[in-house]
């Protein structure tokens, strides 16, 4: 099962010529998340070639205009297409008001349902087959959430010769096992699972954190990712700036990339405009000084997470 994230833009603030706002879109096999939406979201989408119409549910961190004024447009083109299925929007306190405040000055054709669930994070606000996205509180202007999608752990590897050892024929009581039932063997034994299946294999993480002043709590949040994308929105040397404005510079997201364990890669986002694409360098030298996992996300970016085994 193919789990991949594309980075729709990368930017914070203001859109530049070549980097559209923050936004992220995950692709589970047919299901499609979208965590924040920034202005040029559906640009990026479009150049991408990606199949938005099935957009399942949109995650907002927080309802400041760069990660969201990319929402209403994406709500009124889903009214082009035919949609049968519900649009679940999920995010903090004033999220609900703010579509349903464009709705009404835009006079919005919208002829599918959307569910709006405000969330009190920490809390599981999405659960699919094999999988849920849980939202934690982050620390910015205002209240602002980071989401985790996580996998169920997967069954053990089969190994068939064991199930061949204990007569247990090749078969419908194969696939029994692997699916975690108890079967009978030809002379008439119980095998369970566990006979013949190796330890309990971990499932994939994604997790999207931006607009925060650095906190300790990220780490346990997104420990074991796949994939960490994290605000990195100046260099050390501005992190007072950081600070006030409740940004977080990149070595900081790196420090909770480290901290946090089992990390696989950092994705560095949200990127101040003072910056150009030359000079956004600084941030990965930095960052990569304490997690040398870490990478520049760029619009329409690409990363594969895969199975550890």
């Amino acid at each position: 099962m193919n789990l991949e994230a594309f980075i729709l833009g990368c930017g914070g603030m203001m859109p530049l010529p070549h980097r559209h706002l923050t936004s992220v879109l995950l692709r589970r096999e047919g299901d499609l998340f979208l965590f924040d939406a920034g202005e040029g979201t559906q640009v990026a989408l479009r150049r991408l070639n990606l199949r938005w119409k099935k957009i399942n549910a949109i995650f907002i961190s927080h309802t400041h205009a760069d990660h969201v004024t990319g929402l209403p447009g994406l709500l009124m083109l889903s009214s082009q297409v035919d949609r049968d299925e519900p649009l679940y929007i999920y995010g903090p306190p004033r999220v609900a008001e703010y579509v349903e405040t464009s709705r009404k000055v835009l006079d919005m054709y919208i002829n599918y349902e959307i569910v709006v669930k405000e969330v009190q994070a920490p809390a599981v606000c999405y659960e699919g087959d094999g999988f849920a996205v849980r939202a934690f509180p982050l620390r910015h202007t205002k209240t602002c959430y980071g989401y985790a999608l996580e996998e169920s752990p997967r069954p053990g590897a089969f190994h068939p010769e064991k199930a061949n050892e204990l007569g247990v024929p090749r078969g419908p009581l194969w696939s029994r096992l692997q699916a975690g039932d108890s079967v009978q063997a030809s002379d008439g034994r119980t095998v369970r699972p566990e006979d013949v299946l190796g330890p309990t294999r971990k499932g994939r993480k994604f997790s999207y954190v931006t607009d925060s002043l650095y906190l300790p709590e990220i780490a346990p949040e997104v420990a074991g990712s796949d994939l960490f994308v994290c605000e990195g929105m100046f260099e050390r040397e501005l992190l007072p700036s950081a600070v006030e404005k409740k940004h977080m510079a990149a070595f900081q997201a790196a420090t909770i990339a480290r901290e946090a364990g089992g990390v696989k890669k950092l994705a560095l986002i949200h990127y101040s405009p003072r910056y150009a694409d030359q000079e956004l360098r600084v941030l990965q030298d930095e960052a990569r000084e304490i997690f040398p996992e870490t990478v520049l996300s760029k619009d329409r970016m690409r990363f594969s997470l895969d199975y550890e085994d």
